[in-house]
């Protein structure tokens, strides 16, 4: 079968230098499902001191297109847990999402774009003591 290339939305690279895993082909799939192909990448996460409330003024969104990108953002956190926080943040108020929410959703998905192509590498190392 060879070896494993792709795996529940993991990119898998095996050489010598160890596994590098990734998931750029996921991120540019959501991209797609949410029309951010050509959005413009962010550079941090969030916005600092960013305060939402469920009691926010703006109008109501819908529910089901906000789960939706919400729970793609927390597959995203398998390989990218530095999202972990504001993925969770946003996580609280999918009962009711408000304009607010989306708009804080739509920018950490333009942070993923701009970090699609990172990934976590496991490298080999010549010793293999354990000490305790």
């Amino acid at each position: 079968m060879g070896l494993l290339r792709y795996f529940l939305g993991i990119e898998v690279d095996q050489n010598e230098n160890g596994i590098f895993i990734s998931q750029e082909k996921y991120v540019n799939e959501v991209l797609g499902r949410f029309n951010m192909q050509e959005c413009k990448a962010a550079i941090t996460r969030t916005i600092m001191g960013l305060k939402l409330s469920k009691e926010d003024s703006n109008k109501d969104f819908d529910p089901s297109l906000y789960k939706s990108i919400v729970g793609s953002l927390m597959y995203l956190t398998a390989i990218r847990p530095y999202i972990m926080f504001v993925v969770s943040l946003i996580s609280r108020f999918i009962e009711r999402p408000k304009e607010a929410h989306w708009q804080e959703a739509k920018g950490i998905l333009r942070y993923v774009k701009g970090s699609k192509r990172f990934g976590i590498l496991y490298t080999t190392i010549e010793c293999s003591d354990l000490v305790g």
